[in-house]
């Protein structure tokens, strides 16, 4: 791949690679979306956030909400499997959103998408989704970061927005600097539901909780495997690993 443009947002800087048939979002030199003309899968946080979707009681969710959309990678792959979900998205950068839009094909995907502050938006929101996604991270000079603390308030507001036997799924980044927000957020959780597990996948430096009075296991994902068609997708989906905490 090669930069083709550097773009700074009012939220964030970012770098566009392309090659031939991909194209790559980067901020703080990580990889922030990821758009494949014809594949979906990358090993990355996008195939795990994408999975936990599909983990709550109700198979296939009904309903998807996405706290973070960037370039939409994750939800390209939910479309991809649940042609018939509501997707909706909260993200306050609407610069990044016209990106996609531009470089991503993003208007291809029937994402319902608001631009607003996320957590601003849930304080205010009676309505609830099968799935409810905490994706927010935003960019320092160095690295990225959880603009909030998770506290009562906080949880509270997403737990009203999933419908019952949903789950509630927050992507977290590990390794250095990053120990604490992860700790905390997994004790929260244990604390306030029955059910948390993690999802990993041996590419990627994040993982992804999900929590609920009911939370499925590893063998729920593994009839949506059969919706991919190129093998490196197949690879990616089937080194998902799903576990207890």
């Amino acid at each position: 791949m090669r930069r083709t443009e550097t773009v700074h947002t009012r939220h964030q800087s970012l770098e566009i690679w392309k090659s031939a048939h991909a194209t790559e979002f980067r901020v703080a030199g990580a990889a922030h979306a990821w758009f494949h003309q014809r594949r979906f899968l990358t090993g990355l946080a996008w195939d795990m956030i994408a999975a936990s979707a599909l983990l709550g009681k109700r198979d296939p969710p009904r309903s998807v909400l996405m706290l973070g959309l960037a370039g939409g990678t994750a939800f390209r792959i939910l479309r991809h499997l649940l042609p018939d979900c509501r997707l909706t998205a909260i993200d306050i950068d609407g610069e990044i959103i016209d990106l996609a839009r531009k470089h991503m094909e993003l208007d291809t995907l029937g994402i319902e998408i608001i631009t607003t502050d996320a957590y601003a938006w849930l304080a205010e929101n009676r309505r609830t989704f099968d799935a409810v996604i905490d994706d927010i991270y935003l960019a320092g000079k160095t690295d990225v970061f959880r603009p909030q603390a998770w506290g009562g308030g906080l949880l509270r507001h997403l737990r009203r927005a999933v419908a019952p036997g949903g789950v509630l799924a927050v992507n977290l980044v590990t390794g250095h600097g990053h120990r604490t927000m992860q700790s905390l957020t997994r004790r929260i959780l244990r604390q306030n539901f029955p059910v948390v597990r993690s999802i990993t996948s041996p590419e990627a430096m994040n993982e992804v909780l999900v929590a609920g009075k009911s939370v499925a296991t590893r063998l729920q994902l593994l009839p949506y495997q059969g919706g991919f068609n190129d093998w490196r997708d197949c690879q990616y989906w089937e080194r998902l690993r799903v576990r207890s905490i």
